[in-house]
């Protein structure tokens, strides 16, 4: 029998809900489980009071888990780190000497959400990536929301990801972000909250559908038990997306990569198989004539969309970091000129920047005249006096970012960090207040996880993954993150994060959920 460890009291637990007891209620084998894990930090008068059993989408599951031994378990969690291993799933960590390569966990416990749940975030999704594009076109064009006094203009003009270069150019149909990786959690209050919005070069989908294929191979018996929607032909509505950037027929599509040396490399070489597409580097293109052109054994061959996986700086020396050797001399201008279309457009991360994050909602209500489905999480911006004194005031409370942070670096979790830590962290701020936003810290929601000690609630976020070519589509999911270390809110692999696959569950008359996986 399996050691599951209750969440607390007060937590939202995706997985597990307490609930008024009966006094003659019947305990499940699933409820006895709960009560294998030693430790427990309820007080004997709250376990008898309150009753814990999974919630009805996750009923299935726990009635197999509860029917499955340990040991089968554990072994089949074994064979799937064993698979990842073979495959080489694997992601870089930077700053260990000369970066160290390691396999990303994956848990085999999935995270499951409803089909009422998945449809309230795809429309919030919709919407907010809609505006931001809408925001982006504006910005480098019209400005009318600099002009209506909505967001300051020196915060965007002063930005480091507004690029100059890019005011009058035409982006073709106003699409800046084609593909937009949204960080969402659950808090406390059982509601969804936007964390931050991913615009440059998300990264994480191969892991999203890796998972999928692990657990399928594995524990194919659980997608009889419930309708399981499928992820599986998102690399083909990916490549849809990329060849409706551009109005030609039949475009020429790319990757390019950095290299293998870049932390994403195994997505990249992933992506580009599965889509049918040329992988390429900097050193595989040249502009001739202002036109971009791969090098092949069959001579030159013009490249119409380039589906990009690195940064602005990097992708032209002569615009713009002119000490890159990652890019193509002369992209930029095919690009301005229109003879080349790149997703993610270049000066897209202006959008990416946690400063501009909070205007988000002002950005729906100003471009769609909606108000925002999806809530925002209360942001306290160091660039304002009034905001960087509350920040120091209670920076032991709250969660600081830069402003151009990822990974999970440059970042102070409160709670955690010592008095040292946040005194420091603190001088840091003040040094360049701009630079840093603050959040309240959330109570992320958690998810049993299968750990060294048996099964216990881990904090999670979600990552759907959001297309805009045409229309704004995405595959019912995305990538589960968890905090494998216990009490930990940084989910991000670069600090010891793990994934989950995630179900959203589907109806079960719906021919297209499941039959395409099941094959």
């Amino acid at each position: 029998m399996h050691a599951i460890k209750p969440p607390p009291f007060s937590h939202f637990d995706e997985m597990l809900a307490w609930s008024e007891a009966s006094p003659h209620q019947q305990q499940t084998q699933f409820q006895m489980q709960l009560q294998q894990f030693g430790g427990q930090s309820q007080s004997q008068s709250q376990a008898n009071a309150q009753t814990l059993d999974a919630r009805p989408h996750y009923v299935p599951y726990g009635n197999w888990l509860a029917d499955t031994p340990s040991a089968s378990l554990t072994h089949r969690r074994a064979q799937a780190d064993l698979l990842f291993r073979r495959i080489g799933i694997t992601f870089t960590v930077y700053g260990a000497e000369g970066g160290t390569e390691r396999l990303i966990p994956s848990d085999v416990i999935p995270r499951i959400i409803t089909a009422d749940d998945w449809t309230y975030l795809e429309r919030g999704l919709t919407q907010r990536v809609t505006a931001i594009n809408k925001f982006l076109a504006d910005i480098y064009h019209d400005q009318a929301i600099l002009k209506a006094g909505l967001i300051p203009r020196d915060q965007i003009e002063g930005n480091s990801q507004f690029q100059t270069k890019m005011i009058g150019v035409k982006v073709p149909h106003d699409t800046y972000a084609s593909i937009t990786g949204v960080d969402i959690v659950r808090n406390n209050d059982g509601k969804f909250y936007v964390l931050e919005d991913n615009l440059r070069v998300p990264s994480g989908v191969s892991y999203m559908l890796m998972n999928r294929k692990m657990m399928m191979r594995l524990f194919p018996e659980l997608f009889l038990k419930q309708t399981v929607r499928p992820v599986e032909h998102y690399p083909a509505m990916l490549l849809q997306t990329l060849r409706e950037s551009t109005d030609i027929d039949n475009p020429k599509v790319v990757l390019l990569t950095p290299g293998r040396f870049n932390s994403a490399y195994f997505e990249h070489t992933f992506l580009a198989q599965q889509m049918g597409i040329e992988l390429v580097e900097g050193q595989d293109l040249f502009v001739k004539d202002d036109y971009v052109y791969m090098r092949s054994t069959n001579g030159p061959q013009r490249v119409d969309v380039m589906y990009r996986r690195l940064d602005d700086t990097f992708l032209d020396p002569l615009a713009f970091n002119p000490d890159s050797a990652l890019g193509v001399p002369g992209l930029f201008q095919a690009y301005a000129k229109g003879n080349i279309v790149i997703c993610n457009a270049i000066g897209t991360g202006v959008a990416d920047d946690k400063s501009i994050y909070p205007y988000v909602p002002d950005m729906i209500k100003f471009y769609l005249d909606e108000e925002p489905i999806l809530n925002n999480v209360q942001t306290y911006q160091c660039r304002k006096p009034s905001d960087l004194s509350y920040v120091l005031a209670n920076m032991k409370d709250l969660v600081v970012k830069e402003v151009h942070g990822a990974g999970g670096y440059g970042m102070l979790v409160g709670p955690a960090a010592t008095a040292k830590e946040v005194e420091d962290f603190a001088l840091t701020v003040k040094a360049n207040p701009s630079n840093y936003i603050a959040q309240p810290t959330l109570s992320l929601s958690s998810c049993p996880t299968f750990v060294e000690a048996g099964i216990a609630p881990r904090h999670i976020d979600l990552r759907p993954f959001v297309l805009t070519g045409r229309e704004v589509r995405m595959v019912p999911g995305g990538l589960t993150r968890v905090a494998l270390r216990e009490g930990s809110l940084v989910v991000n692999s670069s600090q010891g994060g793990g994934t989950k696959d995630t179900w959203v569950l589907g109806d079960e008359e719906d021919p297209a959920v499941n039959a395409s996986e099941s094959k």
